[in-house]
């Protein structure tokens, strides 16, 4: 289908914002996406994101103008203060705290971004399927895809995932050459990081994102994990097939981790990454594993640790950290 649609792309820099023409778009574009191939006709033009870092991937490519809103809960105001993109999130339209069929149609959305567990879940019947009988079309989270066991999601070490979506969308929009731009930056970060700490030991570490009864963490397939191997650290759970799970407390006692790396957001238990370090700091397994005893605890914004354009960041920062320790 020929598109009439004309768009412009506003690609935000370190050095402020440069302008390029996107051609009109006049055949259709096929992806793959979570291992299906998917065709968009058209370009679209109201698009409804869910969660911090799907949206960040929207205003990174210069796409903001192609959304109708987007979906944060708001327990993430963390994420939207510290973002690179604030004034992006300013000037879009908030349009609820959680997703749901009502909130897109009311949007008059042509495309949804989500992912599983990121919007996506047969509970709430918000489902790529679902969506697909309204006459809505749906965009993956590569992180968040299923891998065929169960429920279990990844199918690519995270980064990779992020990179396959940023060359997808620029694909689907047409901002192939912003996407390349993006998906080259971010790897020379990633590399440069990862010399912080080569040759230096690898301390264990443990990803919490919250729990006090059992502990949500981070499998192999999830950003976190990624982001501690490219640092110099190794997860502690990486040999979980998984994206993020929860784990039981003894497992984590018995891994004795050497280093802490708090998700900071608000969780029904605990509102700032300060208030979960106390509450390790006082659970009294934990007491004698290194991290707690030499105070190794660093965090960093919920948006940094689930796939997202500032992931290669929290690489840099928290390889950072790791160099720090000696």
């Amino acid at each position: 289908m020929r598109t009439a649609l004309a768009v412009v792309l506003v690609a935000v820099t370190g050095c402020g914002a440069t302008v390029a023409s996107v051609p009109e778009a006049v055949s259709p574009v096929t992806v793959v996406n979570c291992g299906r191939e998917v065709t968009f006709d058209r370009v679209p033009s109201r698009v409804v994101t869910n969660d911090t870092g799907i949206t960040e991937m929207m205003f990174a490519l210069g796409l903001r103008d192609h959304m109708a809103g987007y979906v944060v809960d708001e327990g993430n105001a963390v994420d939207l203060e510290t973002s690179p993109w604030k004034a992006d999130f300013e000037q879009s339209a908030r349009l609820a705290d959680k997703i749901s069929a009502e909130v897109v149609q009311g949007a008059n959305a042509d495309l949804v971004f989500a992912g599983w567990n990121y919007g996506f879940s047969e509970s709430t019947g918000f489902t790529p399927d679902a969506l697909r009988g309204l006459g809505i079309g749906t965009y993956q989270l590569t992180e968040a895809c299923r891998n065929g066991v169960g429920k279990q999601r990844g199918i690519m070490p995270a980064l990779e995932a992020l990179y396959t979506d940023l060359r997808n969308l620029g694909k689907i929009f047409r901002v192939e050459n912003r996407a390349e731009e993006l998906v080259s930056g971010y790897q020379r970060q990633v590399e440069e990081a990862g010399r912080l700490t080569a040759g230096k030991p690898r301390p264990k570490v443990f990803l919490y994102d919250s729990g006090q009864d059992q502990p949500f963490t981070s499998g192999k397939n999830a950003a976190p994990s990624d982001i501690i191997g490219r640092a110099g650290g190794d997860n502690i759970f990486g040999d979980l097939n998984d994206s993020w799970t929860t784990v039981s407390w003894e497992t984590v006692v018995e891994r004795s981790p050497d280093v802490v790396l708090i998700v900071d957001y608000a969780d029904a238990q605990a509102s700032t990454a300060a208030r979960k370090q106390a509450f390790l700091e006082g659970f009294a397994p934990l007491a004698n594993s290194p991290a707690v005893k030499g105070k190794r605890f660093f965090s960093l914004p919920y948006a940094a640790l689930v796939e997202g354009p500032r992931n290669p960041a929290a690489v840099e920062a928290f390889a950072r950290y790791l160099a720090g320790l000696g």
